[in-house]
């Protein structure tokens, strides 16, 4: 790579620090991936109506306690020889064109199924059972609730949980039912309930 275009991207990465980028033009489900597939260490969203959304790097917390969660799912997922668990950077496919990441994913041995053949290197185009978001500083609270909301539950995620680290409060989301707010994390522990039986995450180590 030239050495303009070295500077180019430093440049460009080092705007991320100051908040999420909004692209200008909306761009086709085949132009973002063109654009992923030029830039595969940025994380990207694609909304249903082709607006994409550059995220900022994730900080020292907030890789942690991603990889806390994906840990617990991903030891439940072994135990029990289950669905497969899908990291943050995991671009999935919804039936209405936006692509979206979640910060940890399972999707059951049903859904995979459903797995079109060239899922090895294509975008996950299937539905996960189950979803979980953490909101990191640069986070805002409402876009994270319109996400789970409006990408997750409303495509057929069948429970998620956002957590919030900062307020000690956790969102959980269940189909056709009340949003349930846990707040507190000291000595609380999420239960997977009859979607992920037996799986038990401790909110404690989440705090800041």
């Amino acid at each position: 790579m030239a050495e303009s275009a070295i500077a180019e991207r430093n440049d460009f990465i080092e705007l991320l620090k100051y908040g999420p980028l909004q692209l200008e033009r909306p761009l086709s489900v085949t132009e973002f991936v063109s654009l992923y597939r030029k830039f595969p260490d940025l994380r990207m969203e694609r909304e249903k109506n082709g607006k994409v959304t550059i995220m900022t790097p994730v900080k020292r917390g907030s890789g942690k306690r991603e990889s806390i969660l994906n840990g617990y799912l991903w030891q439940w997922a072994s135990e029990r020889g289950k669905g497969e668990v899908y990291s943050p950077s995991t671009g999935i496919q919804l039936s209405s064109g936006a692509i979206k990441s979640p910060d940890c994913a399972w999707v059951s041995d049903e859904r995979l199924a459903q797995q079109p053949e060239d899922k090895e290197e294509a975008f996950l185009k299937v539905v996960p059972d189950f979803v979980a978001e953490i909101r990191s500083d640069s986070d805002g609270l409402v876009r994270l609730k319109r996400k789970m909301a409006d990408s997750w539950m409303a495509n057929g995620v069948r429970l998620s949980w956002l957590i919030d680290p900062y307020q000690e409060k956790v969102w959980i989301y269940r189909p056709e039912q009340e949003v349930e707010v846990i707040s507190g994390f000291a000595d609380k522990t999420l239960s997977g309930e009859d979607m992920l039986p037996g799986l038990e995450l401790p909110l404690e180590p989440f705090i800041p």
